[in-house]
C-alpha cells in the first residue's frame, strides 16, 4: 500500500507536467488523487494505526490547509480589488521613470520583489509583484523571464527574518540559529538574487515605455490600499510581539475593507466588494489542496522522514545543499520538521545553510514554493516546462547563495 501511495503522489506530479499535453487542469488532477489517498489511508492503516489516528493526523493536515487557504483567499481578494482600481499601476507610474531598459527594470523588480518579501509574506509578495510585471504588457517570453525572477526574489526575500519564511521561523523556534546570525543570511540571499537577474537581463535589449492609463481619482480606493498596507504591517507587528497567527490578521484587515466597501464605496460596478473573492484564481486554491493532501499523505506514511537518511551517507554541507533541492519536489515545512524532529547533530553553522537551503530551494521548479504557484497561476504562459528551462540558471543562482551562507555561518562562529 506504501508503494502505491508513493506511486499516486509521483503519477500527480507527472500531470503536472504534462498538462499541456493531456490538457487536464492541474488542480483536478492533484485534488483528485490527493483526496483517493487519504480515503486509502482510512482503508488501509499504515504502521499499526487506526481510523481515529488517521482521522487525527487529516485533522491535522486540514487545519494547516485550510490556513493557507483562507490566508491566501484574503490576500487575493485585496490584490483582485487594486488590479481593478489600477491601484498598482498608477504606483509604478508614479515610481517609474517614463522609459527604461529592460535590464534596468529586471534588476527594480527584483529587489522589489525581494525587500517586498522581506516585509511581507511570500505570498502576498508574490501577488504584488506578478500584477506589476503584468500591469507592464510585455511579450510573453519576457514576462516568463521577469516572473522567473519574481518567484527566486520572493523566495530569498523571507529567508533572513523570522516572519519573512515559515522555515526560518521554526529553525528559529528551536533555537538553532539566533536572530542576528540569520540577519547576515540577507547577504548571500541578495547577491543570489542580482546574480540571476544578471543572467536573465543579458538577451534583454529593448526599453519599456511605461504609458499611464487615465484613472479617475478615487478617495476610497486608495484608503483600502491603505488598509491593505497596514494589514501587511499589523501582521508582522501582532505576529512577532504577541503570537497572533498572519491568517487572523489578514482576515481583520479583509473584513475592515468590506466594511469601509459598504459604508463609502457606492460607484464601483460591482454590487459589493464581497464581489472580488469570486474572481480570484480557486484552481490555485485547489490545486494547493491537492499539493499539501499529497505532501501531507506523504509525511504520515513516514516518506518525509526516510529522507532525512541523506545525513548518514553525506557529509553535513553536501546534505543541506541535496535539502533545498528536494524542496523543490516536497514541500519544505513538512520535510523541514521531519529535520527537526530527528534530532540531527549540527553546528549553527550548518544550521543557517539549511536555512537558506529549504527557503530558497524550491524555487528549482514552479512548484516547489507558493511562490511559484501563485506565478503559475497568474501568467498564463507559466507551466512547469516553461518555467524548467530557467532551472539551471536558478540552480545558480541557488549554488551561489548556498556557498554565501557557508561563508556566512563560518565566519560567525569559526
Amino acid at each position: 500500500m506504501q508503494t502505491l501511495l508513493i506511486t499516486m503522489a509521483g503519477i500527480a506530479f507527472l500531470l503536472i507536467v504534462l498538462e499541456d499535453v493531456v490538457h487536464i487542469n492541474k488542480a483536478k488532477t492533484t485534488l483528485f488523487l490527493g483526496t483517493l489517498a487519504w480515503i486509502l489511508l482510512f482503508l488501509f492503516p499504515q504502521h499499526g494505526a487506526d481510523a481515529a489516528m488517521v482521522q487525527e493526523q487529516l485533522n491535522e493536515n486540514i487545519l494547516e490547509i485550510a490556513s493557507l487557504w483562507l490566508f491566501l483567499m484574503a490576500a487575493m481578494t485585496f490584490v483582485a480589488f487594486l488590479n481593478h482600481q489600477g491601484l498598482i499601476e498608477t504606483l509604478i507610474y508614479k515610481v517609474l521613470p517614463r522609459r527604461l531598459s529592460e535590464r534596468k527594470l529586471m534588476f527594480l523588480v527584483a529587489g522589489f520583489a525581494f525587500f517586498f518579501s522581506s516585509l511581507s509574506d511570500n505570498i502576498t509578495a508574490t501577488l504584488i509583484s506578478i500584477a506589476l510585471v503584468l500591469s507592464l504588457r510585455m511579450e510573453v517570453k519576457k514576462t516568463v523571464r521577469f516572473a522567473v525572477l519574481v518567484v527566486f526574489a520572493v523566495n530569498s526575500g523571507g529567508v533572513a527574518l523570522i516572519t519573512g519564511d515559515v522555515t526560518t521561523l521554526m529553525i528559529f523556534m528551536q533555537h538553532k540559529v539566533e536572530i542576528d546570525d540569520l540577519l547576515w543570511l540577507s547577504l548571500p540571499a541578495l547577491t543570489s538574487v542580482l546574480l540571476l537577474a544578471t543572467l536573465l537581463s543579458l538577451k534583454l535589449k529593448g526599453e519599456v515605455e511605461i504609458i499611464p492609463s487615465p484613472r479617475r481619482d478615487d478617495r476610497v480606493g486608495k484608503m483600502i490600499a491603505m488598509i491593505f498596507l497596514l494589514t501587511i504591517f499589523s501582521t508582522i507587528i501582532l505576529n512577532v510581539i504577541a503570537g497572533v497567527p498572519p491568517l487572523l490578521t489578514f482576515l481583520f484587515g479583509l473584513s475592515i475593507m468590506f466594511l469601509v466597501g459598504r459604508l463609502c464605496y457606492e460607484e464601483d460596478e460591482r454590487e459589493s466588494l464581497l464581489d472580488y473573492i469570486r474572481v480570484i484564481e480557486f484552481d490555485t486554491l485547489l490545486f494547493f489542496l491537492g499539493i499539501l493532501l499529497l505532501v501531507g499523505m506523504m509525511k504520515e506514511i513516514g516518506v518525509l522522514d526516510s529522507l532525512v537518511r541523506v545525513y548518514e551517507v553525506m557529509p553535513t554541507t553536501a546534505a543541506n545543499y541535496v535539502m533545498g533541492l528536494l524542496s523543490s519536489l516536497v514541500d519544505n515545512v513538512p520535510l523541514t520538521a521531519a529535520l527537526l524532529k530527528s534530532e540531527i547533530a549540527m553546528s549553527t553553522a550548518s544550521w543557517l545553510t539549511l536555512t537558506y537551503a529549504v527557503g530558497v530551494g524550491g524555487s528549482l521548479l514552479v512548484i516547489g514554493s507558493a511562490a511559484g504557484i501563485v506565478a503559475m497561476s497568474k501568467v498564463e504562459a507559466i507551466t512547469f516546462i516553461s518555467f524548467m528551462r530557467y532551472s539551471g540558471l536558478i540552480l545558480i543562482a541557488y549554488s551561489v547563495g548556498f556557498a554565501g551562507s557557508y561563508l556566512v555561518g563560518q565566519m560567525l562562529h569559526s
